[in-house]
Protein backbone atom coordinates (compact mmCIF):
# COMPACT_ATOMS: atom_id res chain seq x y z
CA UNK A 1 0.00 0.00 0.00
CA UNK A 2 1.47 3.68 -1.06
CA UNK A 3 2.18 5.78 2.15
CA UNK A 4 -0.04 8.30 2.66
CA UNK A 5 1.20 12.22 2.97
CA UNK A 6 -0.88 11.65 6.62
CA UNK A 7 2.67 9.75 7.08
CA UNK A 8 5.22 12.45 6.57
CA UNK A 9 4.04 15.91 6.63
CA UNK A 10 5.11 18.54 9.28
CA UNK A 11 1.14 17.89 11.25
CA UNK A 12 0.04 21.43 12.80
CA UNK A 13 1.27 23.48 10.74
CA UNK A 14 2.28 26.97 11.90
CA UNK A 15 0.02 29.71 10.29
CA UNK A 16 -0.29 33.54 9.95
CA UNK A 17 -3.11 35.37 8.15
CA UNK A 18 -3.90 37.54 5.27
CA UNK A 19 -3.42 40.40 7.02
CA UNK A 20 -0.53 39.75 9.88
CA UNK A 21 2.37 41.60 8.80
CA UNK A 22 5.29 40.28 7.80
CA UNK A 23 7.14 40.80 11.17
CA UNK A 24 4.67 38.78 12.55
CA UNK A 25 5.20 36.03 10.30
CA UNK A 26 9.11 36.49 10.17
CA UNK A 27 8.49 36.24 14.18
CA UNK A 28 6.75 32.98 13.93
CA UNK A 29 9.39 31.00 11.39
CA UNK A 30 11.92 31.61 14.47
CA UNK A 31 9.86 30.79 17.06
CA UNK A 32 8.94 27.30 15.47
CA UNK A 33 12.52 27.06 13.89
CA UNK A 34 10.38 26.50 10.28
CA UNK A 35 10.78 28.58 6.88
CA UNK A 36 7.28 28.43 6.22
CA UNK A 37 4.16 29.23 7.47
CA UNK A 38 0.48 28.35 5.92
CA UNK A 39 -1.66 31.74 5.24
CA UNK A 40 -5.15 31.28 6.54
CA UNK A 41 -7.91 33.37 5.64
CA UNK A 42 -10.13 33.07 8.36
CA UNK A 43 -9.11 29.61 9.08
CA UNK A 44 -9.34 28.51 5.03
CA UNK A 45 -6.30 28.41 3.46
CA UNK A 46 -5.10 31.28 1.38
CA UNK A 47 -0.96 30.47 0.54
CA UNK A 48 2.22 30.05 1.88
CA UNK A 49 4.40 32.64 2.98
CA UNK A 50 8.56 31.72 3.12
CA UNK A 51 11.49 33.11 4.94
CA UNK A 52 12.44 33.57 1.01
CA UNK A 53 9.15 35.81 0.36
CA UNK A 54 10.06 37.50 3.32
CA UNK A 55 13.20 38.91 1.88
CA UNK A 56 13.19 38.96 -2.07
CA UNK A 57 9.14 40.48 -1.88
CA UNK A 58 9.24 42.84 1.04
CA UNK A 59 12.77 43.45 2.42
CA UNK A 60 14.68 43.52 -0.89
CA UNK A 61 11.41 46.19 -1.82
CA UNK A 62 12.00 48.45 0.65
CA UNK A 63 8.97 46.97 2.37
CA UNK A 64 8.77 47.83 6.32
CA UNK A 65 8.21 44.61 8.15
CA UNK A 66 5.99 45.78 10.93
CA UNK A 67 3.89 47.45 7.69
CA UNK A 68 4.05 45.05 4.94
CA UNK A 69 0.99 42.40 5.43
CA UNK A 70 1.37 38.52 4.97
CA UNK A 71 -0.59 38.81 1.98
CA UNK A 72 1.46 41.42 -0.51
CA UNK A 73 4.27 38.60 0.28
CA UNK A 74 2.30 35.37 0.34
CA UNK A 75 2.20 32.83 -2.68
CA UNK A 76 -1.29 32.25 -3.08
CA UNK A 77 -1.66 28.71 -3.23
CA UNK A 78 -4.90 26.51 -5.06
CA UNK A 79 -2.76 23.56 -4.63
CA UNK A 80 -3.76 21.67 -1.39
CA UNK A 81 -3.72 17.70 -0.72
CA UNK A 82 -5.57 15.87 1.65
CA UNK A 83 -4.14 13.43 4.09
CA UNK A 84 -5.08 10.74 2.18
CA UNK A 85 -3.45 11.55 -0.82
CA UNK A 86 -0.27 9.48 -2.22
CA UNK A 87 3.41 10.50 -1.70
CA UNK A 88 3.34 9.69 -5.28
CA UNK A 89 0.63 12.31 -6.39
CA UNK A 90 1.68 15.08 -3.95
CA UNK A 91 5.18 14.86 -5.69
CA UNK A 92 3.55 15.36 -9.58
CA UNK A 93 1.45 18.31 -8.09
CA UNK A 94 5.05 19.85 -7.06
CA UNK A 95 5.93 19.03 -10.57
CA UNK A 96 3.06 20.77 -12.33
CA UNK A 97 2.54 23.58 -10.27
CA UNK A 98 6.51 24.38 -9.78
CA UNK A 99 6.33 24.42 -5.95
CA UNK A 100 8.37 22.89 -2.98
CA UNK A 101 5.53 23.15 -0.58
CA UNK A 102 1.73 22.00 -0.29
CA UNK A 103 -0.73 22.84 2.96
CA UNK A 104 -2.43 19.38 3.73
CA UNK A 105 -6.32 20.42 4.00
CA UNK A 106 -9.38 18.44 5.63
CA UNK A 107 -12.29 19.58 6.42
CA UNK A 108 -11.48 22.84 5.31
CA UNK A 109 -8.83 23.70 7.50
CA UNK A 110 -5.13 23.40 6.72
CA UNK A 111 -4.10 20.14 9.49
CA UNK A 112 -0.35 19.97 7.60
CA UNK A 113 2.33 21.01 5.60
CA UNK A 114 4.32 18.92 3.30
CA UNK A 115 7.86 20.02 1.42
CA UNK A 116 9.74 18.40 -1.38
CA UNK A 117 12.43 17.24 0.91
CA UNK A 118 9.77 15.02 3.17
CA UNK A 119 9.12 13.34 -0.43
CA UNK A 120 12.54 12.98 -1.21
CA UNK A 121 13.22 11.56 1.77
CA UNK A 122 10.85 8.75 1.16
CA UNK A 123 10.78 8.33 -2.54
CA UNK A 124 14.14 8.92 -3.32
CA UNK A 125 16.39 8.77 0.29
CA UNK A 126 19.83 8.10 -1.63
CA UNK A 127 19.30 11.64 -3.38
CA UNK A 128 21.16 14.79 -2.57
CA UNK A 129 17.61 16.25 -1.74
CA UNK A 130 17.20 13.68 0.93
CA UNK A 131 20.28 13.71 2.45
CA UNK A 132 20.61 17.96 2.44
CA UNK A 133 17.13 17.38 4.17
CA UNK A 134 17.90 14.88 6.75
CA UNK A 135 20.47 17.94 8.14
CA UNK A 136 19.54 19.85 10.91
CA UNK A 137 19.19 23.74 10.48
CA UNK A 138 22.57 25.61 10.76
CA UNK A 139 21.81 28.50 12.76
Amino acid sequence: MAETLDEVMTHDPRTVELDDTVQDAARHMRDGDVGALVVTDRGSVAGVVTDRDIVVRAIADGRRPGDARVRDVCTASAVTATPTQSLEEAARLMREHGIRRIPVVQDGRPVGIVALGDLARRLDPHSALADISEQPPQN
